[in-house]
């Protein structure tokens, strides 16, 4: 098992990103709300991470902080609910917002996240209200390490258009090509960057 990951930030592909240990590249998906945290490329990060093993890939998914990875971990244990559609859960609503909508039975928020149907939906609910009983909200929210940054605003590689970069992030959270060039375009200002465009649709979504 890999547990965590520390070097050097290489690329910001939302949701990817590479990151290089001592020479190996490592590359990890990211929900968007740990996205926003990382810092500048070629400073050091650290991320914990969740590995998964499977007939035909090694899958690293990294996250910011403790909080995220065992929700992560939770949610994927929930029958119909795999890595991808986790992630998108983790993308649009923090830890304490996805509690919040489990113990308040809000099944309109999680039909929202794309690969959620209101079947799932009601099994994520039921499943989940069980699991979160103990969970406990002070496991650490800010960032594991120093490095990380407090902001969110920090541009990615500046050749790539920040519009057509959103609308690829959503696309790999699970939205179809229409829906997120449509959310793209519905918070899209002048000067805004790939993060900011990409939060701010999920806002929408949501």
């Amino acid at each position: 098992m890999i547990a965590s990951i520390k070097g050097i930030l290489e690329e910001k592909t939302p949701p990817y990103v590479l990151i290089d240990v001592a020479g190996v590249g490592y590359e990890i998906q990211l929900p968007m709300n740990c996205f926003y945290q990382l810092p500048d490329l070629g400073e050091p990060v650290r991320l914990l991470t969740h590995f998964i093993v499977r007939e035909d890939a090694q899958l690293l998914y990294g996250f910011h902080d403790h909080a995220s990875r065992s929700l992560f971990r939770e949610l994927i244990k929930v029958n119909g609910i795999g890595p991808k559609v986790a992630l998108a859960i983790l993308s649009g609503l923090s830890c304490a917002q996805f509690v919040a909508a489990v113990n308040q039975e809000d099944l309109s928020s999680l039909v929202k996240v794309p690969g959620i149907g209101k079947k799932t939906a009601e099994r994520l609910l039921v499943e989940m209200k069980d699991r979160l009983k103990n969970w406990n909200m002070e496991l650490p929210q800010t960032p594991i390490s120093d490095s990380l940054s407090a902001h969110g605003d920090l541009p990615l590689q500046p050749s790539i258009d920040p519009k057509e970069e959103a609308v690829a992030a959503l696309e790999s959270l699970g939205y179809k090509t229409n829906q997120a060039d449509k959310l793209v375009k519905q918070v899209w200002k002048n000067g805004m960057s790939s993060e900011e465009l990409i939060r701010e649709a999920l806002k929408a979504a949501l």
